[in-house]
């Protein structure tokens, strides 16, 4: 397995979906890494790299700071978009503290880079490979890694809702699987957070463009849901995007229970040291 960037320079931009500020983003090929550039604040010191031991704050998303402060947010449905797109090295300049929500998929991503092209670089990239089996729970929340000759995520969410209740979902990860099944899915959260998301400066730049909202009976937007079971899918997509953290490809049998941004970094460390 080689490394990969992006073959041509594409932008983007869109609304964060956190601050509702306007996200201009400029990917770039490169060959040392994944570093997100923040451009909005002093050369040198705006630079943070893909890495595990740099995520923090993960109670509702996944993200990143470096030894001087800069920090991006809301970055797992990128990372989850370069993980199946086999894209280790690029640069990522933003004009802000978080990448654009797009829909709140990882659609749009997979479409800049299929637009760009992906270049194969001349460095192989080792392979993170599960022969025994690994656990972790907290609680009611579960993540195993089975030994398995190529990657396959099995996830089964359960809430306490009368809309949205249990959900299981299997899919072998490639990209055609990928593009097909999971990168639509979008986020979502329930009614009853909004208010308090707006209280805390939260989710201010999100829409029903941007993700599902949950009622008791179904869902605000108007135009219904992309797949019976998307709620799932976009936890599976969540966990691809979480473990990129580690930048390499992974063979294993994912399963995970309830699982979430927390407990999936923390699981992606057993991965690394095992």
């Amino acid at each position: 397995m080689y490394r990969k960037t992006l073959a041509k320079e594409i932008s983007y931009s869109g609304i964060g979906l956190h601050k509702g500020e306007n996200i201009d983003m400029r990917l770039i090929p490169h060959d040392k890494g994944i570093i997100f550039a923040r451009k909005d604040l002093e050369e040198g010191k705006n630079q943070i790299v893909l890495d595990i031991e740099n995520t923090f704050d993960l109670t509702r998303g996944t993200n990143l700071h470096n030894e001087y402060g800069a920090e991006v947010y809301t970055i797992e449905h990128f990372l989850s978009a370069l993980y199946v797109a086999g894209i280790t090295d690029l640069i990522v300049e933003l004009n802000g503290n978080e990448l654009p929500i797009c829909d709140g998929s990882a659609k749009k991503f997979i479409e800049l880079f299929e637009e760009a092209g992906i270049k194969e670089l001349a460095e192989e990239v080792e392979p993170i490979v599960v022969k025994e089996p690994i656990y972790l729970s907290v609680n009611d929340k579960n993540i195993v890694a089975l030994p398995y000759d190529g990657y396959k995520i099995t996830y089964t969410i359960k809430f306490n809702h009368t809309f949205l209740k249990s959900q299981l979902a299997e899919f072998e990860i490639d990209l055609e699987t990928y593009k097909k099944e999971i990168a639509p899915a979008r986020t979502f959260g329930f009614d009853y957070e909004i208010e308090y998301l707006k209280q805390n400066n939260l989710a201010l730049g999100g829409t029903l463009e941007n993700a599902i909202v949950i009622k008791k009976d179904g869902v605000l937007n108007p135009d219904g849901l992309r797949f019976e079971d998307e709620f799932v899918r976009h936890k599976m997509l969540d966990i691809i995007g979480d473990f990129k953290v580690l930048n390499r490809p992974i063979k294993a049998h994912i399963i995970a229970i309830k699982a979430g941004h927390a407990l999936d970094i923390e699981f992606a460390k057993l991965l690394k040291k095992n």
